[in-house]
């Protein structure tokens, strides 16, 4: 990848709150969801009683604009005997499908939740960590302003798509964008040309020299790790991880305050 004039973003007058575990921020994947359905309202909830820093929540949206969370970018994984992507449905209709059952009884009538629903029980709470799947960035910075959560967001998304980081910097110069490389030879390219003061990354491409590059340029990382090993954990620390995004963020937390 050649470099892109364009491909620039100047640094903001964001700041990331400092870490309510020891040093190092936690991530709630998808919410709390080993028992409750990914990306829903009780996931959310259930991370923020236990004190994430921040839930992660995958932007996307329904075919007449609304912004809702949802992983996958169809509802077979959720339901039985139903088809299509979330952009193909209202979201009148979307709100009538149940994707609690096939988690089990209990949460039987849960449903897909708005960013609107979201950002209300996390204001003042805790980060919001938003995947950037189907997002629109004027949108959603208007609705962060809302609930006056845009200093308090990261934004996720590969650096090379910086028009995205582009827009953001237009609209919200304290939102705090968060570009993953993807590819370490495009981490340096990601440090000199966008300046981010967080980077995202994945636990099977991290190392020490990808921590002391990013620091080195005033950045903290945030890795995405699959497993939820505690050896995952500790390596990843010891290597220079600043946050993890984890889908046991209970167990992350009781083992940082072990530490």
């Amino acid at each position: 990848m050649f470099y892109n004039p364009y491909w620039h973003v100047k640094p903001g007058n964001h700041k990331l709150p400092p870490p309510k575990h020891g040093d190092i921020y936690v991530v709630a994947h998808r919410g709390a969801h080993t028992d409750a359905p990914e990306n829903s309202l009780p996931a959310y909830q259930k991370a923020i009683d236990m004190g994430v820093d921040f839930i992660e929540v995958d932007v996307r949206t329904t075919k007449d604009g609304v912004m809702v969370s949802c992983h996958n970018g169809d509802i077979d994984a959720y339901v039985d005997g139903l088809t299509g992507s979330i952009n193909d449905f209202t979201f009148a209709e979307l709100e009538k499908i149940d994707i609690g059952i096939k988690k089990g009884n209990q949460w039987k009538g849960t449903r897909i939740p708005t960013l609107d629903e979201i950002f209300k029980i996390a204001k003042g709470k805790c980060g919001i960590y938003l995947d950037l799947k189907e997002a629109p960035v004027k949108k959603l910075v208007t609705l962060l302003k809302k609930y006056d959560l845009e200093g308090s967001a990261l934004w996720y998304s590969p650096s090379v798509r910086f028009w995205t980081f582009n827009d953001l910097q237009k609209e919200c110069p304290v939102c705090i964008p968060m570009p993953d490389p993807i590819f370490n030879w495009l981490l340096p390219r990601t440090l000199n040309y966008m300046k981010p003061k967080v980077v995202a990354g994945s636990f099977d491409t991290f190392s020490k020299k990808f921590a002391d590059e990013c620091h080195e340029h005033g950045a903290v990382t945030i890795i995405d790790e699959d497993n939820s090993d505690p050896k995952e954990w500790r390596q990843a620390i010891d290597m220079g991880a600043d946050g993890i995004q984890t889908d046991e963020p209970e167990q992350l937390i009781k083992f940082l305050e072990n530490r």
